[in-house]
C-alpha cells in the first residue's frame, strides 16, 4: 500500500535512492529546507511498505496578478516504482493545492527537452508546451516550460504558446 504524506525533514536522509535517476535533479540540502519551511504543502513523498521512499514532488506558489501559479520544482519516482500512475498522483496533488487552496492560474514546470517518457506523460496529463527555454539545464540543454490551466483561467490565457524560444535571462523569478 502507498501512502502519500507531507515530505518531514528525516525524509532528506531517506530519500537518497529516488535522485540516482540521471535526469532528476539534485540540489543541496539548504534548498530542500527552504521548500519545506516557505510551501509545506507543496512537498510530498509517496511512502511503500517497509517505510520506502517511492518518489516525492516539491513545489511552490509564485507570481503575481494572473502569473499567479504553482510550479513543480521537481518530481520523481524511483524506478523499482514507476508505471504506477504515483507521479500522476502526486502532480494531482499539488494541482489540487494550486487550484483550490491557492487559486492559481496555472501550474508550470521544466522538462529537458531530451526527455520524452516525461514529456509524454506531462502531455497526458494535460500539460502543453508553452515555451523553449534554450540551454536551461547547465548551460547545455534546451528545457521546455509546459504549463496546464487552471480553473480560475476561464480563458486559458495562461497556455497560449509562445511563438519564439526565449534565454534563461528572459525567465521571470519571484
Amino acid at each position: 500500500m502507498t501512502t502519500i504524506r507531507r515530505f518531514c525533514c528525516n525524509d532528506l536522509l531517506r530519500f537518497s535512492l529516488v535522485n540516482f535517476d540521471h535526469l532528476t535533479e539534485t540540489f543541496n540540502m539548504s534548498f530542500y529546507m527552504t521548500y519545506l519551511a516557505r510551501w509545506p504543502d507543496y512537498f510530498n513523498v509517496a511512502e511503500g511498505p517497509g517505510n520506502r521512499i517511492m518518489g516525492y514532488i516539491m513545489g511552490k506558489v509564485e507570481g503575481q496578478g494572473e502569473s499567479w501559479h504553482g510550479h513543480v520544482t521537481a518530481v520523481t519516482v524511483s524506478t523499482e516504482y514507476r508505471r504506477q500512475q504515483l507521479a500522476k498522483k502526486l502532480m494531482n496533488m499539488l494541482e489540487d493545492i494550486s487550484d483550490k487552496m491557492d487559486k492559481a492560474y496555472f501550474v508550470d514546470l521544466f522538462v529537458r527537452a531530451s526527455n520524452m517518457p516525461a514529456i509524454k506523460m506531462y502531455e497526458k496529463l494535460g500539460y502543453v508546451i508553452y515555451r523553449r527555454v534554450l540551454r536551461y539545464y547547465s548551460g547545455e540543454e534546451d528545457g521546455l516550460d509546459m504549463r496546464k490551466a487552471l480553473s480560475r483561467d476561464v480563458e486559458k490565457k495562461s497556455i497560449i504558446p509562445l511563438k519564439r524560444p526565449i534565454t534563461p535571462d528572459e525567465l521571470e523569478y519571484d
